[in-house]
């Protein structure tokens, strides 16, 4: 262990030499915090989300369309298949964000089949400020734990693991 002070894992861990000894926990250790940290870090930008009105699903759709660029339209198809939802699901926060004037669906010019979706100016102005306040979160515990040469170090290494398990 390289860190003086101990977390939740390392009990998890001593508890794991204590009744199997035999075991290499040295993954655990890692994915162990990455959950944990995942989820923390979820909780917190939950918590800011609402404080905007939106839960982070919503919150999803609407920074999909955002970071898609001018002029933030995207098919419910492409919208599903970038967030890894049914169209089931997509179709239910979309109705909920059109009711709330957040986003439009309009027929695709160039198919007749088709809808596009669209981010209204006030779902723009709602994703910019929404934006800002999970980066905050995100910022906050980052740079209370880690300066910038270890987040940097981390966020490489991450991308290395992310990189080795999604081929």
């Amino acid at each position: 262990m390289s860190a003086q002070r101990r977390d939740p894992v390392d009990a998890i861990i001593d508890q794991w030499a204590t009744v199997r000894p035999d075991l290499d926990t040295a993954a655990m250790e890692v994915f162990g915090r990455v959950n944990r940290l995942s989820r923390a870090i979820g909780d917190r930008m939950d918590k800011a989300y609402a404080a905007l009105g939106l839960a982070r699903g919503e919150f999803d759709v609407l920074a999909t369309l955002r970071r898609s660029g001018e002029p933030y339209t995207l098919s419910p198809r492409r919208l599903s298949a970038t967030l890894m939802l049914t169209t089931g699901g997509m179709t239910g926060r979309l109705d909920k964000l059109e009711r709330a004037g957040l986003l439009r669906r309009s027929p695709d010019p160039h198919d007749r089949r088709g809808l596009q979706v669209t981010l209204t100016d006030k779902g723009l102005a709602l994703v910019e400020e929404a934006v800002g306040a999970g980066l905050a979160v995100q910022t906050e515990a980052l740079t209370a734990a880690l300066n910038d040469e270890k987040a940097g170090q981390l966020a490489d290494l991450l991308r290395e693991l992310l990189l080795a398990t999604e081929n």
